[in-house]
C-alpha cells in the first residue's frame, strides 16, 4: 500500500489484506471466495449461544467491511494509495462512483498538492555551518632551535585558527517562487570578514530554473544562475557574476554541460572564465554500492590537477568509506574516510588528507539535521608517520567508545520512551485488537478440531506449535512466549487441503487471531508443524510469505532418522 494521508500512521490500524488472507493483487473473486471461507467460522448465524454470536458479529462486520472495500475497484484504489484513513478523509464524497480509477489518483493527487501547499506557507528549510579550524601542529612538529633554548622552553599548544558561521532560511512566496535569506560571519588570525546574502529563486518551468543574488559586506556583490534540462539525458547551467573587492568588481562566468551516458554514468564538462580561468571535465559513476569520481582540470599559468576518488556505500550499516588520490601543479594529496549514520537525524565522519605541501590535516565532520558542524585540525606542517598514525587510529577508537557508550544507551532509552509512550497512546485500542483476537480463537475451535481430525486421519499439515511476537530463547535454546502470542490455532483454521498459505503483506498481525503483542518493535512467527507423521519447524519474518509444507523445514534429528531408515 502506499503511504497514507496523515505523516503518524496508525500502529494498530486494520490491514484487509491480512484480515482476508489475500495478497495485494488478489482478483475480486479471490477476494469473494476469501470472505466466503471466513464466513464460515464467523458468520453471526453459525452460533447458537448468545455471547459467541455478538462476539461473531463483531469480527464479521470487520470482514465485510474489508471485503467491500477491496471489491469495489474505486474504494479499493483509495485504499491501496492512502490505507482505510483515505476513505474518511474529506473531498471523498465529490468524486464519483463513474470515475476510474486513473481520475480517481488524479483528483486525490490534487487534494495532496493543495495540502502540500498549506505546509509550503509555513515552512523555513533553515541551514546552518559552523567550521572551526584548529592548529595542532605542536604536537607532532617540533623546532630544535626553540626547544634546546631554555629561554623559550617547552611548549605545546592546540589553538583555534579560525572559524565561520553561515545560516540560510527559506521564504516560499509561491509554489514557483522562494526567497531566500543567508548570512556569513569568518575570522582568521585575528582578521574576520561577514557578507548578507539574499536571493530569489523561481521555477520557470518542469525543466528548469533561475536565481538572482545580492552580497552586501567587506564589498558588493552580485550574480545570477540558471538551470535547464536540455534533453532526457542532458541538462546545462550557467551562472555570472560580480564579486566585489576593495579597488573594483571582478566578473566571473561559469558554465556547466551534463550528459547521463546510462543509469549510472554521467559526464559533466565545466567552464569558468575570470580571474582564474579553467576547464573541468569530469567522469563520475553512482550507484547503490559504489560511487566513482575521475576529474581532471586545466587552467591558467600551467595549473593543472588529476584527482580519482571511489566511495563505498554500505547500504545495510548506512556507512560510507572514501578514499581519493590528487595530483596536480601544485603537490599531490590522499584523503581517505568515513561516514556513518549514528542516529535517524545525524551523521559523523573523519577525513583523513597527507599532502605535499600542505602536511597533514584531519577533518571531522557532523551532520545534524540541516545543521552542519565542519572541524580540519591541522596536525602536521610536514609527512608526519605518527601524525598519520594518530589522525587515523585515534578518531576510529572515539567513534566506537562513543557510540557504544553513549549514542547507543542514548537510543535505546529513546526507543523505549517513544514505544511505552506509544503503548499508553495506543492501549484502548490494543485491548480491543487483544479481545477481538480471544474471540476469534474461540469462534474457530470448532472449526480447527474438525480440521485436526481430519489433517490427522490423512497424516496431513498438523501445527504442533506456533509463536508469533518477539522471540526469545532461554539457555537451553528454547523459545519463550513471554513476549509472543500462542497462533497455533488460527494458524490451523487457515490449513486447507494439508496445505498452509499466507501471502507477502504488510504484516501478520491482522490475521483473524492475531494482534500485536510488542507495539513497534520486530515481530516474527514461528511455527512447528508435523507433516506425513514427520516434524518441521521454521522461522519467518513479519512480512515473508509462508507456503507449508516444504522438506526444507524438515527437522534435523528427522532428516538424520530418514537418511537411516533408506
Amino acid at each position: 500500500m502506499a503511504a497514507p494521508l496523515e505523516d503518524d500512521e496508525d500502529p494498530v490500524s486494520e490491514n484487509f489484506y491480512s484480515l482476508l488472507n489475500v495478497s495485494t493483487d488478489a482478483s475480486t473473486d479471490e477476494i469473494n471466495y476469501a470472505f466466503r471461507r471466513l464466513s464460515k467460522t464467523y458468520h453471526p448465524d453459525k452460533h447458537t449461544d448468545p455471547v459467541k454470536k455478538k462476539k461473531a458479529e463483531v469480527i464479521f462486520n470487520k470482514l465485510k467491511r474489508a471485503n467491500e472495500v477491496l471489491k469495489d475497484r474505486h474504494k479499493r484504489t483509495i485504499y491501496d494509495m492512502y490505507g482505510e484513513k483515505g476513505l474518511e478523509t474529506e473531498g471523498l464524497e465529490v468524486i464519483s462512483r463513474t470515475k476510474s480509477p486513473a481520475e480517481i489518483i488524479a483528483e486525490y493527487e490534487r487534494l495532496q498538492r493543495e495540502r502540500e501547499e498549506r505546509r509550503l506557507q509555513q515552512r523555513t528549510n533553515p541551514r546552518g555551518n559552523v567550521t572551526v579550524g584548529i592548529n595542532a601542529t605542536d604536537l607532532f612538529d617540533s623546532y630544535g632551535s626553540y626547544d634546546s633554548d631554555p629561554d623559550y622552553g617547552q611548549s605545546t599548544m592546540v589553538e583555534m585558527s579560525s572559524m565561520s558561521i553561515s545560516q540560510s532560511v527559506e521564504c516560499p512566496l509561491t509554489v514557483k517562487d522562494t526567497a531566500i535569506i543567508s548570512g556569513n560571519l569568518s575570522t582568521q588570525n585575528g582578521t574576520g570578514t561577514g557578507a548578507f546574502l539574499a536571493s530569489w529563486r523561481r521555477l520557470t518551468s518542469d525543466k528548469g530554473w533561475m536565481e538572482v543574488e545580492t552580497v552586501f559586506g567587506n564589498g558588493l556583490g552580485g550574480s545570477i544562475k540558471g538551470f535547464r534540462q536540455l534533453t532526457r539525458r542532458c541538462y546545462g547551467t550557467c551562472a555570472a557574476s560580480l564579486q566585489g573587492t576593495s579597488r573594483t568588481l571582478r566578473p566571473v562566468l561559469s558554465s556547466t554541460i551534463a550528459y547521463q551516458f546510462d543509469r549510472h554514468l554521467q559526464g559533466r564538462m565545466t567552464w569558468n572564465m575570470g580571474f582564474q580561468s579553467s576547464m573541468t571535465t569530469a567522469m563520475v559513476y553512482d550507484s547503490q554500492q559504489y560511487h566513482s569520481a575521475l576529474v581532471l582540470m586545466m587552467g591558467m599559468r600551467k595549473a593543472w590537477h588529476v584527482q580519482a576518488s571511489v566511495t563505498r556505500k554500505f547500504q545495510e550499516h548506512e556507512a560510507k568509506l572514501r578514499v581519493a588520490v590528487k595530483i596536480g601543479s601544485h603537490g599531490y594529496l590522499l584523503e581517505y574516510g568515513f561516514e556513518k549514520k549514528i542516529t535517524q537525524f545525524s551523521f559523523l565522519g573523519a577525513t583523513m588528507g597527507i599532502s605535499l605541501p600542505h602536511g597533514i590535516h584531519l577533518r571531522v565532520k557532523l551532520f545534524r539535521g540541516t545543521q552542519t558542524f565542519l572541524f580540519p585540525i591541522h596536525l602536521s606542517e610536514t609527512l608526519s608517520p605518527a601524525a598519520v598514525f594518530y589522525g587515523t587510529v585515534l578518531p576510529v577508537i572515539a567513534f566506537f567508545v562513543v557510540r557504544n557508550l553513549i549514542v547507543n544507551p542514548f537510543l535505546r532509552q529513546q526507543k523505549e520512551k517513544e514505544l511505552e509512550k506509544t503503548r499508553k497512546e495506543h492501549s484502548e485500542k490494543l485491548a480491543q485488537r487483544k479481545t477481538e483476537a480471544e474471540a476469534a480463537v474461540e469462534l474457530m475451535k470448532e472449526t480447527v478440531e474438525r480440521s485436526l481430525e481430519a489433517e490427522e486421519k490423512k497424516g496431513g499439515l498438523v501445527i504442533i506449535k506456533g509463536l508469533y511476537g518477539k522471540l526469545i530463547t532461554d539457555d537451553d535454546g528454547e523459545l519463550i512466549d513471554r513476549e509472543c502470542l500462542d497462533v497455533s490455532i488460527p494458524l490451523q483454521a487457515l490449513v486447507k487441503e494439508s496445505k498452509l498459505i499466507l501471502p507477502e503483506n504488510t504484516t501478520k498481525s491482522g490475521l483473524p487471531g492475531f494482534y500485536d503483542p510488542v507495539i513497534g518493535e520486530t515481530k516474527t512467527l514461528f511455527i512447528r508443524y508435523k507433516f506425513r507423521h514427520r516434524f518441521h519447524q521454521v522461522t519467518l519474518a513479519d512480512t515473508e510469505p509462508i507456503r507449508l509444507p516444504q522438506q526444507k523445514h524438515l527437522i534435523k534429528d528427522e532428516l538424520t532418522s530418514s537418511s537411516s531408515r533408506s
